[in-house]
């Protein structure tokens, strides 16, 4: 039975996307079978990471302009490329759904009137289920818009599990607790998990402890920041309110939410020119490892 996980944010830039896509990926090496949708339908993005465009747009499936075969773009040669043939028995299937990234389109689903907004929920219900009769998908992972928005809650409203993706900070925390309240609570009334995915955590490259207390102390070039792994945990907790300061509990505490994994802050792929699959380029980088980490933790929980 396929098991549908959305990503979702209070706000854009929390790195859902990259998350959504290497997990997407990853699986795919391992030999599931997945199917991607990108429906942040305002600023899609995962022709970034794969370089497909599709004969039809979801808009146009979510208007009654397209079958599902036509918006489903199969990424699999993607991943065998990335992953340098890498792949888990060759099983392994990838298909991508991306909405259009041309502003006309966005303003043609949003014109819809009350009757046309249903039809759209109906199709989003539809999309999954024939996704599932047609492509026997082991995962379907949805990418979707941030914050309270009419696309994001049909996203929301037919997958399994919901991972409520943010950064650790006053914006990210006070918004993710309103969701939580507002619309978490209410889808999983109906059956639907939630978990917080908390990404970008301090720990990898925060200052070294002489440069956080303000002596500029001479280090060895080769004694960086990425080798001080527990030290920056340490730094950070003080910085942030003491040893005794927990990010995560602070934030499940007040959303009721479980944190199903926490990703530290990876600068050299935040600040990276070029969007592309790190989990399956690098496979031994520590961010390889986290999303390996979120998979089973998705297999066990979700």
């Amino acid at each position: 039975m396929a098991k549908c996980i959305a990503f979702h944010s209070y706000k854009g830039g929390t790195g859902k996307t990259t998350i959504a896509s290497n997990c997407a990926a990853v699986l795919t090496k391992r030999g599931y079978k997945v199917a991607l949708l990108d429906l942040d339908v305002y600023a899609p993005s995962l022709y970034a990471y794969f370089g497909k465009e599709p004969r039809k747009w979801l808009n146009d499936y979510l208007q009654g302009d397209a079958d599902v075969e036509d918006v489903m773009v199969d990424a699999t040669d993607t991943v065998r490329e990335y992953a340098k043939g890498d792949m888990a028995g060759g099983d392994g299937r990838l298909w991508i759904g991306m909405c259009s990234m041309k502003k006309e389109e966005v303003y043609k689903m949003e014109s819809n009137s009350l009757e046309g907004s249903r039809s759209q929920l109906r199709r989003f219900i539809l999309l999954r289920e024939q996704l599932i009769s047609n492509y026997s998908p082991d995962y379907i992972m949805i990418d979707t818009s941030p914050g309270i928005r009419y696309w994001s809650i049909n996203a929301l409203a037919v997958a399994d599990a919901l991972l409520l993706t943010l950064k650790v900070g006053e914006i990210d925390i006070d918004g993710t607790n309103r969701l939580a309240s507002e619309i978490y609570s209410s889808l999983t009334k109906y059956g639907a998990k939630s978990f917080l995915l908390l990404n970008r955590v301090a720990g990898y490259c925060v200052p070294d402890a002489a440069f956080a207390g303000g002596k500029q102390q001479q280090h060895d070039s080769n004694d960086n920041a990425h080798h001080h792994h527990h030290q920056h945990h340490n730094d950070d907790a003080a910085g942030r309110g003491g040893a005794g300061y927990d990010p995560a509990g602070l934030i499940s505490g007040k959303t009721g939410m479980q944190v199903i994994t926490s990703i530290p802050c990876y600068c050299d792929i935040q600040f990276s020119s070029k969007e592309f699959l790190t989990a399956l380029v690098q496979p031994g980088h520590p961010f390889a490892r986290q999303i390996e980490n979120l998979i089973e933790a998705m297999r066990l929980k979700v």
